[in-house]
């Protein structure tokens, strides 16, 4: 097995080898301004590593993996325009540099750019899977944003609603990317259902902790302010929480009146922790983590790719970035 940084040099390898048009200049360099600007690379990660994983040189994968961050990064292209988002890793987002009219087009590309990188190098078998895998999975991340947006004006969201909502949008992906890897290593279907529900749990937990980091991380090394969340009433799992158990009045009143940033963020900070949030929501992003690495007992796989696999994962359980 290649190490998590020899994997993330060959998908920065094969995203600085993309070859963009020359025009129209408006519609590619904001891919480009996009893809160059980082990101964890988790999801084309999972795919060259369950690729070889399963069996096969990591780099059979390669395109399908630059697919995969292609597209992730579409649904933040639009994500920050529906959310009227300012900054996106430290830079100015799309619509800010540009315009709006140019997000949602680059992105339209983006989608486009990255259903074409699936199908790269396969041949056509195996490119009817990945299609089915790819397409299925960008309706359902469809159907957790639309959630996602319903759930802003709604004041009886469920923790269970939430979960769902974040599995949709966001847990799938990484399934997905999972599955991608097997399928191209030319895996048997059960370890590549496994390996996608590996990567769904995953996923899970990786939202939230995101969830806690934007409460309770350190500004400086999560890359973004501290509050967000609160600011915005986003429905989390602590916010949805604390609504059921407050029996203060404290979070339902912070959501009908307004008040001081730092102030409103402090009152329900403080909520939180009477309540103890942050030791349930960890416990259960825990829970999320552990049945991620049981998974992996279904997966034919070396005692080196599965530990793998389990660094991954534990390192989700208490990263802070």
């Amino acid at each position: 097995m290649h190490t998590l940084s020899e994997y993330i040099s060959l998908v920065e390898k094969r995203i600085r080898e993309i070859n963009y048009p020359d025009e129209p200049s408006g519609l590619y360099a904001p891919v480009k301004y996009v893809l160059d600007g980082g990101g964890k690379r988790i999801r084309p990660v999972l795919t060259l590593a369950t690729c070889e994983a399963l069996g096969a040189n990591p780099e059979t994968a390669i395109n399908q993996a630059v697919g995969i961050e292609m597209f992730h990064n579409f649904t933040l292209l639009h994500d920050d325009v529906m959310d009227h988002a300012d900054m996106r890793r430290g830079r100015p987002t799309v619509h800010i540099k540009w315009d709006e009219r140019s997000a949602i087009l680059s992105g339209d590309a983006m989608l486009t750019m990255s259903s074409l990188m699936m199908g790269d190098g396969t041949d056509p078998g195996n490119y009817r899977k990945i299609m089915d895998v790819f397409q299925q999975t960008a309706m359902k991340i469809y159907e957790g944003q639309q959630y996602d947006m319903d759930f802003e004006n709604r004041r009886d969201v469920s923790v269970d609603d939430y979960i769902n909502m974040i599995r949709l949008k966001t847990a799938v992906l990484l399934g997905c990317a999972c599955a991608l890897g097997g399928i191209m290593a030319g895996a048997d279907f059960r370890d590549c259902d496994a390996m996608y529900a590996y990567g769904e749990r995953l996923g899970l937990a990786f939202q939230l902790r995101d969830d806690l980091l934007d409460t309770y991380g350190d500004p400086i090394v999560f890359g973004k302010e501290i509050g967000g969340d609160i600011l915005n009433d986003k429905k989390t799992w602590l916010s949805i929480t604390a609504l059921a158990e407050d029996e203060s009045g404290v979070m339902a009143d912070e959501l009908t009146r307004p008040s001081e940033p730092n102030e409103k963020i402090e009152r329900v900070r403080a909520l939180y922790d009477r309540l103890g949030l942050p030791l349930r929501c960890q416990q259960l992003i825990d829970s999320y983590v552990d049945a991620a690495v049981s998974i992996l007992d279904n997966v034919s796989m070396s005692p080196a790719a599965k530990n793998f696999f389990i660094h991954l994962a534990e390192e989700s359980r208490s990263r802070s970035h």
